[in-house]
């Protein structure tokens, strides 16, 4: 699809996914029109932005059968998905970076504060010794998929589960070209870039959301789950969406329906502290993986979650903080018991 014939984000998800695959997820996803309708010689950085969160939600619906399942009901009653949210997760060590990959987050704030991204609040998750932040978009902050960015702290387990994370999470790669990076740089500098370069280097920042480390073996998964159903999951599942956001307008009453039809739903509400933003999601699907002795298992994948926003009255807008309360419910989606 040229830029004539389509604006920047529909142009650059038909060239990442394809034309068939490109205009489902499109038309899956309530896109502001202003978006949309970018075009010209160079792409901005929202643009950009958003292209990457629709071939990101595609992924996720190709990898979650539940949610796909829930995304192609929404469209046959004539719905659309607002796309709120994405997670993922990530690891950092002591000291030092993660395999070739930068330290924890870092890893992916290189792409998403050049993208336009700003931090907008920091959530401890302490039980799950992990800290969570928030990522807004700065010129679209209602518009553009916000994301969750978390990070395991491996300094607040025990020497063996070190040494065990060191040897999955050590053996990690760094899938960022120098074109790739260049773009970025592009875009941190203020600039636009040429459609064509844009186009070149969505499908390896995409590649960045992914498993970069080497196949675990079973025995070192099995102690990282003992110790935590995170680190085990990351294992697996490395930095993929854990899971993408769909923001409805009451979710108490779509979770009483969804479970009315037998989904697999989590059993109770997650309320934030103001009571402005609630949420609740499907239990992860189970997947297969294969292991380094080359046996498949099932494990926890990924997940689809659902959230409700209200105005926040001290500013007239809607409320998109996040709750460490809610955060810390919603990532037992994926414990390996769920």
């Amino acid at each position: 699809m040229s830029i004539e014939n389509d604006g920047h984000v529909g142009a650059l998800t038909i060239a990442a996914l394809g034309a068939a695959d490109g205009r489902e997820a499109l038309d899956a996803l309530a896109i502001d029109p202003a978006l949309l309708d970018q075009r010209g010689e160079t792409v901005s950085r929202g643009a950009f932005a958003m292209a990457m969160n629709v071939v990101l939600f595609h992924d996720l619906l190709e990898r979650v059968y539940s949610g796909a399942h829930y995304v192609a009901d929404t469209l046959s009653r004539g719905g659309r998905v607002t796309f709120d949210h994405g997670a993922l997760r990530t690891i950092r060590f002591p000291d030092g970076p993660t395999g070739a990959l930068p330290a924890g987050e870092d890893a992916f704030t290189r792409i998403l504060l050049p993208l336009g991204y700003t931090m907008a609040a920091l959530y401890p998750l302490d039980r799950l010794r992990m800290t969570g932040r928030a990522y807004v978009h700065t010129d679209w902050p209602e518009a553009v998929p916000q994301f969750f960015l978390s990070e395991l702290h491996v300094d607040r387990f025990d020497a063996d589960f070190a040494d065990c994370a060191a040897r999955v999470f050590g053996t990690s790669r760094d899938p960022l070209t120098d074109a790739a990076k260049d773009v970025l740089a592009r875009y941190a500098a203020g600039d636009t870039v040429p459609f064509a370069v844009a186009a070149n280097a969505l499908p390896t920042i995409v590649a960045a959301f992914d498993r970069q480390h080497d196949v675990p073996d079973f025995d070192d998964y099995q102690l990282l789950l003992s110790r935590s159903n995170e680190a085990a999951w990351i294992a697996t599942e490395g930095n993929a969406f854990n899971h993408a956001t769909d923001r409805v307008a009451d979710v108490a009453a779509l979770a009483d329906r969804l479970k009315a039809d037998g989904q697999p739903m989590k059993d109770r509400l997650e309320i934030s502290a103001t009571g402005r933003v609630r949420q609740t999601a499907f239990r992860a699907d189970s997947v297969e993986r294969r292991f380094a002795d080359g046996a498949v298992r099932q494990v926890p994948g990924s997940f689809y979650e659902f959230i409700s926003r209200d105005v926040d009255p001290a500013t007239g807008r809607i409320d998109l903080a996040f709750d460490t309360g809610n955060a810390t419910g919603i990532f037992a989606m994926t414990s390996a018991g769920a």
